[in-house]
């Protein structure tokens, strides 16, 4: 008697748990995010994946911290880090450059990589760029109506420049793989050409003084090794995460971590088969 009161309470148990687990994945909004605790920066999937790339040429062209620092200051006064189509008279893209300026075609601009390319050009002819306060930075670049507005988000361009760079495993997303593809309208399926000739654009073609050192296939097609410089690991990552959706790439390891798209993955997970000779994306 007690055996079968023993099964029902564990079958009433599961059940319960099933319930519990359905209900919390229902209501769990996705996202992504930078950082952990306090210094969390929440971010949609729009602006993680602009920050990735935007991080992406700043490791490729081997600029420091503060420039990554100021680019995120601006692009978030500019455009809440959103890749907009639109602007203040012909204004577009995430640093909200102008065309009739010199920046480059609307098209280029609306190009994440593009911008921020242009970005940091004008930022390094900036005397003292590293050391002078950020707004002083970024104004010298944009030259907008109100320059200390850029100087609100100094700390959050900071925190995420460490997240998206140099601190491990720190910025992540999560989503029901099939639920957001058809949130975003892009397909399920693992492309992983298309996701290596984009890492080619923002990080640089491997053997050519970027970030990259080589992207080979394994796993009879199902999955990419990369390989990076040793200061570009995580933001490759990170670029691969906060890009997985539009590639159908669904889990990352690196470094003794593991990424699982989902919605009860709000963490990377430690998985001893990471290791620091290379990313895995599948």
């Amino acid at each position: 008697m007690l055996t079968v009161i023993a099964v029902i309470l564990a079958l009433l148990a599961f059940g319960a748990y099933t319930v519990y687990h359905r209900v919390t994945q229902a209501l769990v909004i996705p996202g992504c995010q930078a950082g952990t605790g306090n210094n969390a920066v929440a971010l949609d999937f729009g602006q993680a994946s602009d920050a990735a790339t935007v991080a992406g040429v700043a490791v490729r062209d081997n600029l420091p911290s503060r420039a990554l620092t100021i680019a995120y200051a601006t692009a978030f006064q500019e455009s809440k880090l959103e890749n907009l189509t639109y602007g203040d008279r012909d204004s577009v893209g995430i640093f909200q450059q102008r065309p009739s300026e010199g920046w480059g075609s609307t098209a280029q601009l609306e190009d994440p990589a593009y911008a921020a390319q242009a970005f940091f050009g004008a930022l390094v002819q900036v005397p003292s760029y590293t050391t002078i306060p950020v707004y002083e930075a970024a104004q010298a670049v944009q030259k907008s109506a109100d320059g200390y507005a850029y100087q609100q988000y100094a700390q959050t361009g900071a925190l995420m420049a460490a997240d998206y760079t140099t601190a491990p495993h720190a910025v992540t997303c999560w989503y029901n793989p099939a639920q957001q593809a058809a949130t975003q309208n892009v397909s399920t399926k693992l492309d992983l050409h298309g996701a290596a000739e984009e890492l080619d654009h923002v990080f640089g073609t491997p053997g050519q003084g970027g970030a990259l050192s080589a992207v080979s296939r394994i796993r009879s097609g199902s999955a990419d090794l990369i390989t990076t410089v040793p200061s570009a690991g995580w933001a490759v990552a990170n670029w691969l995460v906060t890009n997985g959706i539009s590639y159908g790439i669904t889990q990352v390891t690196y470094a003794g971590y593991q990424w699982t798209a989902g919605l009860g993955e709000t963490s990377w997970q430690v998985n001893s088969a990471g290791t620091a000779g290379g990313i895995v994306a599948s």
